[in-house]
């Protein structure tokens, strides 16, 4: 298929691009229909549901990306943003193809911690505590590009996801005295919070102010440096939203994932993953009710699954706002994406440089061997 003898011209997306999501339904499926089982579609939670419908696996970023790497599929087509399609590339075997349907999918909070920023804080760090090396642990959130996971292999760091956070900010600490951590600030403050770290020694590394705008004093004194990097979606969620929710239904439940605020994950019943709060909320007893702190996709889909359970399941927000970057896997990007792929053309491939990907690798091996 690879061939290009063999291979039809490359389809323009400006042909998809007018379709209805109708027409590219059908496109969708009789391109997979001719793909059969050379391909695999994966989809994040966060997917809007004209996407998600057509998967095949689903599930967070690392779960999705390692069980494409166990299949025999040829291409890996991931509904997601580019982060993921990454560490899919990275975890695959070196004959399969990781193709991302939209390239302009990226992550705003993956976007907040760049290589520069991240080498001139370590610069920074060195001018102030000296070999940063033998004091500093860098780990990274799986929401972050390819090339920060392979700083964090390179300098015996480690990535973590929202479930083994703990785990991974343990071993951090024993392997040296101090956290860098990114690009995530609240899942570091939760997650060190709930560790028993105090408040007072997670300072806030601001990568636009020198020294991350903190004294020699504040970064001896900080266990976790925090980058400073947020989730657009996850900071609507206030505490506010929760009281008033709260006065009328005192009996419900409400739950949160720990890209929100620490005051939020404080309010929280619980807090957890995509899949944490799936899980939770899926077994939970007939006729509960919930908030959910979590992107609205996934907050939508739960509520009309379990809605024959008499669960009332509600978004926390009062403003409706999708993760924006997910959003641009629409069935228009995925019908092109596939009727390209059927025709002998792998558009948009997904391919961390062979040294990044070793590097990030390594971080990707410590944390499994971890958590």
């Amino acid at each position: 298929m690879n061939d290009i003898s063999t291979a039809s011209p490359v389809l323009e997306f400006k042909h998809f691009a007018a379709l209805s999501d109708e027409q590219a339904e059908a496109h969708i499926i009789e391109a997979r229909a001719r793909l059969a089982q050379r391909a695999v579609l994966l989809c994040h939670h966060y997917q809007r549901e004209s996407i998600y419908r057509h998967a095949d696996l689903t599930g967070d970023s690392l779960k999705l990306a390692r069980l494409a790497a166990q299949t025999d599929a040829e291409f890996i087509v991931f509904c997601g943003v580019r982060f993921m399609a990454e560490v899919a590339d990275i975890l695959s075997r070196p004959q399969q193809i990781v193709i991302l349907p939209d390239l302009a999918a990226g992550c705003s909070m993956a976007d907040m911690a760049d290589l520069e920023k991240v080498e001139q804080c370590w610069i920074e760090l060195t001018d102030m505590l000296g070999t940063p090396d033998a004091r500093i642990t860098p780990v990274t959130y799986i929401n972050s590009a390819a090339d920060l996971k392979a700083f964090c292999g390179e300098h015996g760091g480690v990535v973590c996801t929202s479930t083994n956070a703990p785990a991974i900010i343990d071993w951090a600490l024993k392997q040296r005295e101090k956290v860098l951590f990114f690009p995530d600030q609240h899942l570091g403050r939760w997650t060190g919070y709930k560790k028993g770290i105090p408040l007072d020694q997670m300072a806030v590394w601001d990568p636009d102010l020198e020294n991350g705008g903190l004294t020699k004093k504040e970064i001896e004194h900080a266990r976790i440096l925090l980058w400073k990097g947020y989730c657009s979606v996850h900071q609507m969620f206030q505490v506010e939203h929760i009281r008033n929710w709260r006065t009328q239904h005192p009996d419900g439940f409400v739950i949160s994932h720990p890209e929100c605020n620490l005051d939020v994950c404080l309010e929280s019943n619980y807090v957890g993953s995509t899949e944490f709060i799936i899980n939770t909320v899926t077994a939970a007893p007939p006729g509960t009710r919930w908030l959910v702190g979590t992107e609205l996709n996934l907050v939508s889909r739960l509520a009309e699954q379990l809605k024959a359970q008499n669960k009332i399941i509600k978004f926390m927000a009062p403003t409706v706002c999708m993760c924006s970057t997910m959003q641009r896997i629409d069935p228009q990007h995925l019908a092109w994406a596939l009727e390209n792929l059927a025709n002998g053309n792998a558009v948009n491939p997904i391919r961390v440089p062979t040294h990044d990907a070793e590097l990030a690798r390594a971080a990707l091996t410590r944390m499994l061997e971890t958590s």
